[in-house]
């Protein structure tokens, strides 16, 4: 379905490195040299989201991903708060762990968007620095996100049964909903965010990582300020048939950001770099490129 290979989940998991952060062990992944890029996953997957990206992407740049507390092959500890701000600690420890010491372009999706919408925010405030973002679908505008059902239970009083009631079944179906009419995701797939989200017992804390729900309407202005005012370039690439943050999440970015740069993708549903990698692939490099031409054009004119 992809057109690109990617990477089988035994093979990807055999290439990661731990970062022990705060005591929790962090699993991360990097390949690739120069500019450095960084991958932020969504809700509730993991980095291997960008296994059909990974290597395109480290034939050009220097490829970071890593799965966020409480996500795939990272710690899942019981009875945490987690945070979208703290999930941003993360990434910003990882960078640092690597001795990155430039700006870094991010490429982020879903719960990822919000992490890399606190990254800009504290790009604008001087306490990180982004080359550029690009969103593919998620929650920027909570007046504009439609949970799914079960992720509106898990917010409330039953979260933790319905947590651990969770099943491969179940998540298949949810899956299902979200992705394009005619990208549906594959048995292996699904068998594979299983396994990553079943890992360490990560149906017991699903309820606590929805906190990013009530996280996101706290940060609005401070998020969406940043985005309208942080002088980082940004591209949305989205998949418009995605009932979740598809068009209509669109259709509200291009209200409230001036000159808005945004690529839909017809018939795409809420994941476009699994459903239709090699697009988000060519949109996304095309946005480097016209980041590059610019930058030399800066140089002439200098």
């Amino acid at each position: 379905m992809s057109g690109l290979p990617g990477i089988a989940l035994a093979d990807w998991q055999a290439q990661g490195h731990d970062l022990l952060w705060h005591g929790q062990r962090i699993r991360y992944w990097t390949a690739g040299e120069g500019e450095p890029l960084l991958l932020i996953h969504g809700f509730p997957t993991a980095s291997w989201d960008w296994h059909l990206l990974w290597q395109p992407l480290a034939q050009r740049y220097r490829v970071i991903a890593c799965d966020m507390l409480g996500f795939g092959y990272s710690a899942k500890p019981r009875g945490h708060a987690y945070s979208l701000l703290e999930q941003a600690d993360v990434q910003q420890a990882l960078l640092a762990q690597l001795a990155v010491d430039q700006p870094v372009h991010v490429l982020a999706h879903d719960y990822g968007d919000s992490v890399a919408q606190e990254l800009l925010a504290r790009h604008q405030q001087g306490t990180a620095r982004l080359a550029s973002c690009v969103f593919l679908n998620g929650g920027l505008f909570p007046e504009t996100h439609r949970p799914l059902l079960m992720q509106k239970l898990l917010l409330g009083p039953l979260g933790p049964l319905l947590g651990r009631l969770f099943s491969p079944a179940a998540l298949a179906q949810n899956l299902t909903r979200i992705f394009g009419p005619h990208t549906p995701p594959s048995p292996a797939e699904l068998e594979a965010f299983w396994t990553l989200i079943a890992h360490n017992d990560g149906t017991r804390v699903m309820h606590r990582l929805m906190g990013y729900m009530p996280e996101r309407r706290l940060h609005r202005q401070r998020w969406v300020t940043a985005m309208q005012q942080a002088g980082v370039p940004l591209r949305v690439i989205d998949g418009a048939a995605d009932p979740i943050s598809g068009a209509h999440m669109v259709r509200r970015y291009r209200e409230l950001l001036a000159e808005p740069d945004c690529v839909l993708l017809d018939g795409i549903g809420h994941y476009p770099q699994l459903e239709a990698a090699p697009r988000v692939l060519e949109h996304y490099l095309a946005f480097r490129q016209a980041l590059a031409g610019a930058g030399q054009a800066t140089t002439q004119e200098d």
